[in-house]
C-alpha cells in the first residue's frame, strides 16, 4: 500500500511503530496476542502464508510462530531512516536467533 502523504516526521513515527514489533519485546507480544487470540503456538503442517490479502490476514487463525514470517521478519526492509534500519536489522537478527533456538528445541535437537 503506498502512502499518500510522506514526511520525514511520519518516516521517524513510522519506523518507530514498526521497531515496537520487533525484537525482545515483539517476540513478547506476538505470544501475548497469539494467547489472548487462542492461537497455537506452532503447527509445523501450517505453513506461513505470504500471499495474504489485509483482509485475509486480518481474519488469520494460524500458528503464532507463522505471524513471524507473514509480518515480522519483514518489517526490517520496509524501515524509512538509517537508525531505524540499522535498529530493525539488530532486532530482526535476534527473532532469527530465537527462532532457531525454538525449532532446535522443537526437534529435541537444543
Amino acid at each position: 500500500q503506498k502512502q499518500k502523504f510522506k514526511s520525514k516526521e511520519l518516516d521517524i513515527i513510522q519506523d518507530a511503530d514498526r521497531l515496537d514489533a520487533l525484537g525482545a519485546i515483539g517476540i513478547a507480544r506476538t505470544f501475548n496476542y497469539g494467547g489472548f487470540k487462542n492461537r497455537t503456538i506452532y503447527n509445523p503442517e501450517i505453513k506461513p502464508d505470504l500471499n495474504m490479502t489485509v483482509e485475509q490476514y486480518k481474519k488469520s487463525t494460524a500458528p503464532t510462530l507463522n505471524h513471524f514470517y507473514e509480518k515480522l521478519l519483514l518489517l526490517k526492509d520496509r524501515m524509512n531512516t538509517s537508525t531505524g534500519k540499522q535498529l530493525a536489522q539488530e532486532r530482526h537478527d535476534y527473532m532469527e536467533g530465537f527462532l532457531n533456538q525454538f525449532y532446535a528445541e522443537w526437534n529435541g535437537e537444543a
